[in-house]
């Protein structure tokens, strides 16, 4: 290995080395590297291995945070952290043991927990990045997005694409804690983010707790569109997906499943794909998310995808592998599965700790960038696919 001086204030920094798939290390090739130095240029037969290695390399790791936890600490910042301009929301980031300290959950998907106090409102806002709030546990809190009072209860997926106005409110005498899933580190890494405050305060019209939102009542009929939609947002115009229709999917696709028919993904596995119902389409352009039942004693096979996803347990218990990791997971624990890392999970829940008698797994991923990229690859475990 050449021990030759660098260039002086250059970031570049070029080594020549005694390898076969090197060239021979000469003086020549040591004046050469220099210039590259003083150019800013690297040549590829340098990085190829970094640059473009055989299969992907995420710069994430698999890794688990605790529920009880994250609540814990959560309860913890309500009675310290205010909301409000400054602190703006009382989100509490996951960040990936593998990305330098940065609240990113993966190298594109933000996750989060958000708690909100008693009577508290948080002020509005908007950004460009697309989000959503999955609810775990606990009701109580209303997200009004462009006006619309939109009710949060355990087991509802609220998406929101980029760019709408939103604040939340707490109308109830207990505080509440949701999940946030954005895509900050993707617009953060492509350097396309915006964001604008708000009112600090939403209007006594607009603080109002119906049991419908006005998108609700518009779009939340099952195969059903309305003729006279108005304009279309890149995303979902649907503010909420309520449990009970993700439920009765999963529960009708294990009972077709059982019944000698098909439906399910795989044997005591099935899955919903939160869409548009617009377009059908994902909720939102650089977000896709799903729910998963695992029947009790079911395991699923491993499955490889490039891209990153993060998965919440919504209720039951079980085992789940992620790399070379397994972990004993219950409701509400939250796992990174970075891109190419094979996935598999096994049910144990049963009625004492899930009201479906499975595993239930919230999962949201960035499968829509990958796939507009045609950058989408999956494989499973002993098939050919």
């Amino acid at each position: 290995m050449s021990t030759a001086a660098t260039t002086p204030n250059s970031p570049v920094r070029l080594r020549a080395i005694d390898a076969p798939d090197q060239p021979d290390v000469t003086p020549a090739l040591e004046e050469l590297y220099r210039g590259f130095e003083q150019e800013l240029l690297v040549p590829l037969w340098t990085e190829i291995g970094d640059l473009m290695p055989a299969s992907p390399r995420s710069r994430a790791v698999p890794h688990l945070w605790r529920w009880e936890n994250l609540r814990r600490l959560a309860a913890q910042a309500g009675d310290l952290v205010p909301v409000g301009r400054g602190g703006e929301r009382r989100a509490i980031a996951l960040a990936n043991p593998a990305l330098g300290g940065r609240p990113f959950a993966t190298p594109t998907l933000w996750a989060a927990i958000q708690y909100l106090m008693p009577g508290e409102d948080a002020p509005e806002h908007r950004h460009t990045q697309h989000a959503f709030r999955f609810v775990v546990e606990g009701e109580g809190v209303w997200t009004v997005v462009g006006g619309d009072a939109v009710p949060m209860r355990r087991g509802d997926f609220l998406p929101q694409a980029g760019w709408n106005w939103h604040a939340h409110h707490n109308a109830t005498r207990e505080p509440m804690a949701w999940i946030d899933g954005l895509d900050i580190p993707f617009q953060y890494v492509t350097e396309a983010q915006f964001f604008e405050f708000g009112r600090d305060e939403i209007s006594e019209a607009e603080r109002i707790t119906p049991e419908r939102s006005r998108s609700e009542r518009l779009w939340g009929h099952p195969g059903l569109r309305p003729v006279r939609a108005g304009e279309l947002t890149p995303g979902t115009p649907l503010l909420s997906y309520k449990w009970e229709f993700t439920d009765r999917a999963l529960t009708d696709q294990l009972a077709l499943e059982a019944e000698g028919f098909g439906g399910a993904v795989e044997p005591g596995h099935a899955a919903v794909r939160y869409v548009n119902p617009a377009t059908g389409a994902d909720v939102l352009p650089t977000l896709r998310a799903e729910m998963h039942r695992v029947a009790r004693g079911a395991e699923t096979a491993p499955v490889r995808e490039t891209g990153s996803s993060v998965y919440q347990v919504f209720d039951g218990s079980g085992t789940v592998t992620v790399g070379d990791r397994t972990w004993t997971v219950t409701r509400g624990d939250l796992f990174a599965v970075p891109s190419w890392q094979p996935f598999s999970a096994r049910s144990e829940a049963g009625s004492t700790d899930s009201d479906s008698g499975a595993l239930d797994l919230f999962r949201f991923s960035d499968s829509p960038v990958f796939e507009a990229l045609q950058l989408n690859r999956t494989h499973i475990e002993g098939t050919t696919r």
